[in-house]
């Protein structure tokens, strides 16, 4: 499978890991940065990351900040992207099967690096289930059209 994975500054080490974790395991790599730990910006390397999927050019992306939050938040800007940030196995296994999750987040701040590698697996190891869930997900990519503030009709 192509992956792509990009971080920001606090999340090189954690990255470089699971890079070099899921290359060892056959997958193949696209390493969106950042390539050190000088400071950066984790919205450039969400975007970078949720652009790579959007595109086609990988199949799934790993985007790691200090907590996640911020580069998840920055990816899912990107349209296509239904990014999830995780903290442990069972969320990213969901993801996956209920919400067709394309990117996973994690933060290296949050978790250590068994925590992550065991979200990684789960993750790729689920797959979408389809079904009802399919129309949860055209509801979400439906949201990406809306250009204004809409009353909600609750």
């Amino acid at each position: 499978m192509k992956i792509a994975i990009g971080n920001d500054h606090r999340a090189f080490r954690l990255k470089c890991e699971i890079r070099d974790y899921l290359a060892g395991k056959g997958h193949e790599m696209i390493d969106a940065g950042a390539h050190d730990e000088a400071g950066s910006d984790y919205p450039v390397y969400g975007r970078a990351v949720a652009e790579l999927v959007a595109q086609g050019r990988a199949e799934l992306g790993i985007a790691i900040c200090g907590t996640g939050a911020g580069i998840s938040i920055a990816a899912n800007k990107v349209r296509g992207i239904r990014a999830v940030v995780c903290s442990e196995p069972y969320t990213a296994r969901l993801a996956r099967q209920h919400n067709n999750a394309n990117v996973l987040a994690f933060g290296a701040r949050v978790i250590g690096i068994d925590m992550a590698k065991m979200i990684v697996d789960e993750w790729l190891a689920a797959s979408f289930e389809g079904g009802r869930h399919q129309s949860r997900i055209d509801q979400i990519s439906a949201l990406e059209s809306i250009r204004e503030s809409m009353p909600v009709d609750l």
